[in-house]
């Protein structure tokens, strides 16, 4: 007679999550990451993972088609601009856009920070191969880009092709919340800030961004067009950045980043679920507030942006003396709290608090950093 008790079924233990504050990749939804996981090896009962199915599946096309229409909601997109889902992330914007809308004019640029001086040297390759005239209406690069340059003294161009900038800056942690009040078509980078809260797409001719940080995984670009922008492309820009042939073939002129795509719509699902925009937008503000008011109500840490142009998804802050440097990344780690070194152009400690982070990450953030601020302050 076999007496021995039978093994117990061990029971699912719910994933550890730790505060994550990477600026990206970024930290993507628990209830995202836990259904794709329940639907990885078996997607919708067909045994096979959604990455394993062709892209011209009526299934994938499905899929695709059902993301567009999630993000059109969540953005309230206008019926004139094409969303485009495609590879290479927001830097192969930078060479996309002077092709596609220079066609031999004028292009204005604001530099505001690292990744708009990146999008400007780029395009300033095609100006060089003769595409057309860029021209630096202004930069923040004499205040460390701590700052945006007033208005009055940029020089605008009377007949731009296209003006373009960064709407948030993931490395200086500044954000221009209001688009330029300028005639020519706007173009912005918003990879750093798109769905982090409701904003106006018909103000822009062109919205683009790379969805490592609040839409899904690296691999994938989101792109917003106005349909007139559409068919001016130089006869030198390759198809695959080609923006008209890009939407006549639903961004799939090639095999896209299907898994990233997938994702994607995951994570607007999530966003409707916590109620739109306009409810993830209250809370980053309450993030945003709860971190910056910890800064400012010390004389231990600092923030070094203007005011009125905090970024709500990225902030950066340094300690009064630089030595204790490595020991708060030291013992904030300890503390379970990860990705907080500040980017090497800036130096200090840097928290990305993009939609996915909760309230409670920051509320524990700022826990470590005043009690971290008693210790050695």
């Amino acid at each position: 007679m076999n007496t021995q008790a039978p093994a117990e079924t061990p029971t699912k233990k719910a994933p550890h999550r730790v505060p994550n504050f990477c600026a990206g990749p970024a930290t993507m939804p628990t209830a995202v990451l836990e259904r794709a996981q329940e639907e990885l090896l078996d997607w919708q009962g067909s045994g096979m993972s959604v990455m394993e199915i062709s892209h011209r599946s009526k299934d994938y096309i499905a899929v695709a088609q059902k993301a567009e229409t999630k993000l059109r909601s969540l953005m309230d997109i206008p019926d004139n601009y094409k969303v485009l889902f495609l590879q290479g992330g927001a830097s192969l914007q930078f060479s996309a856009i002077p092709l596609n809308l220079l066609n031999g004019g004028r292009a204005d640029y604001l530099t505001t920070g690292t990744w708009s001086v990146k999008a400007i040297k780029e395009a300033q390759r095609y100006e060089k191969l003769g595409l057309g005239d860029i021209n630096l209406v202004a930069t923040g690069k004499d205040n460390k880009f701590t700052d945006v340059p007033t208005q009055s003294d940029w020089n605008i161009s009377d007949d731009a092709a296209y003006f373009h900038y960064c709407a948030n800056e993931t490395i200086h942690g500044l954000q221009i919340f209001e688009p330029p009040q300028v005639d020519a078509t706007l173009i912005v980078d918003m990879s750093s800030c798109i769905l982090s809260q409701p904003i106006d797409v018909s103000k822009f001719g062109m919205i683009y961004a790379g969805a490592q940080k609040n839409i899904g995984p690296a691999g994938l670009v989101i792109i917003i067009i106005r349909e007139d922008l559409l068919g001016q492309a130089s006869e030198w820009c390759p198809m695959l950045l080609n923006y008209e042939h890009q939407v006549e073939k639903e961004s799939m002129s090639n095999t896209p980043a299907t898994y990233s795509w997938y994702l994607a719509g995951l994570v607007f699902d999530w966003l409707e679920e916590q109620g739109g925009v306009a409810a993830i937008g209250k809370i980053n503000q309450q993030k945003a507030a709860l971190l910056y008011q910890t800064i400012d109500d010390s004389s231990f840490y600092n923030n070094p942006v203007a005011l009125k142009h905090r970024s709500i998804m990225n902030v950066p802050f340094t300690l009064a003396d630089s030595n204790l440097d490595k020991v708060f990344l030291e013992q904030s780690e300890k503390a379970g709290l990860f990705n907080l070194k500040g980017h090497r152009d800036v130096g200090g400690m840097r928290a990305s608090i993009y939609n996915a982070v909760p309230l409670e990450w920051v509320q524990l953030l700022v826990n470590f950093m005043k009690d971290f601020e008693k210790q050695y302050g």
